[in-house]
């Protein structure tokens, strides 16, 4: 006899809402968790879909609303939006006016002329896919995920108003663009008369490029920013304190952006040094790490991403000590210059 596995229909933690603070998204009138959960890497075709599961509804549970995903999320490309989308089918597309779900568009997803950029023809027929795959109506937010020098600014913030105005999307964003292309694109939106919501940018304690003008702009703009790997891909973590561990990605070599030689002895030497501030403020490094980034003004939500449900829970314990001292935030940028 065969049988097959029952996943009984998902219901909420009631206290969801009771911890997790929100934040406006600009000058615009959506809120934002002050923490979002990004499926960019364990969401695959690869990856175990009771895993997956457990964490979506771990974060839901809170406080957790925004799933931030992309086309080519997976691995295989779109199998990360496949998944979220088997999630919502099995429970989860009942609270969904209670989530922000948002995608992208821009780096490589298909063969041909038609299947990465950021051409009208491209984000269009990319979003399509990815509602399809997600299962959903609309999403929140769509992004374009990078800048095109091959294709007019124009165009692609034309495509991302038609994208809004016919209902595929509510809010558009853009990601990863200079300081000038946000400026720029702004200003087209406007226009158009989409205002540009957000902007989607790598931010952290190591990595502060968005301090040199982008927030400026953002903050002039009246455009919310939402980060992500405010972990450096591991690196602010006590993964790596006493070296690279050899079942670490970075040991086995397999991690997309982090390689071995990203974590030089200078490097870890920092990282310890940053490890002791954080004791003394009793957080992990993980922690104090993502509390730092919040620390900035501009900073709507930090996208958080995961492996395992304690990660998580992990992450949201972070807001429980948000603030810095005059004197910590000094020690950190003697140790990590901005």
């Amino acid at each position: 006899m065969i049988t097959h596995e029952v996943n009984p229909r998902y219901v909420a933690s009631a206290q969801r809402y009771q911890t997790m603070p929100y934040q406006r998204c600009g000058k615009s009138g959506l809120r934002l968790p002050r923490l979002s959960l990004g499926l960019w890497q364990n969401f695959g075709a690869v990856d175990s879909l009771a895993n997956a599961r457990a964490m979506v509804q771990g974060a839901f549970n809170l406080g957790i609303t925004h799933f931030d995903l992309a086309n080519n999320y997976g691995p295989n490309y779109g199998s990360a939006e496949s998944t979220f989308g088997q999630l919502m089918a099995e429970g989860l597309d009942h609270y969904r006016d209670e989530m922000i779900i948002s995608s992208k568009a821009g780096y490589d997803m298909w063969p041909g002329p038609y299947g990465m950029g950021g051409s009208r023809k491209y984000l269009v027929a990319s979003c399509d896919q990815s509602l399809k795959r997600c299962g959903v109506e609309y999403f929140d937010i769509f992004y374009s995920h990078c800048f095109d020098p091959e294709t007019p600014l124009e165009e692609t913030m034309q495509a991302l108003d038609y994208i809004v105005r016919s209902g595929r999307a509510l809010y558009a964003g853009i990601s990863s663009y200079s300081a000038e292309q946000t400026r720029q694109a702004a200003a087209i939106l406007q226009d158009l008369g989409t205002p540009l919501l957000i902007h989607q940018p790598r931010y952290n304690l190591m990595d502060r490029w968005i301090e040199d003008g982008l927030t400026d702009v953002l903050d002039n703009e009246g455009v919310g920013a939402i980060v992500f790997s405010p972990l450096n891909q591991g690196i602010l973590t006590n993964k790596y304190l006493g070296g690279i561990p050899n079942n670490s990605r970075a040991g086995r070599g397999d991690q997309i952006y982090l390689k071995e030689s990203d974590l030089s002895e200078e490097v870890i030497g920092k990282v310890n040094a940053l490890n002791d501030i954080a004791q003394s403020r009793d957080q992990s490094l993980a922690q104090m790490a993502i509390a730092w980034t919040l620390n900035n003004p501009t900073v709507t939500s930090a996208i958080i991403g995961a492996s395992r449900v304690e990660q998580i829970n992990d992450s949201v314990a972070a807001l429980n000590n948000m603030n810095f001292s005059a004197d910590e935030l000094a020690a950190i940028d003697a140790i990590v210059k901005p």
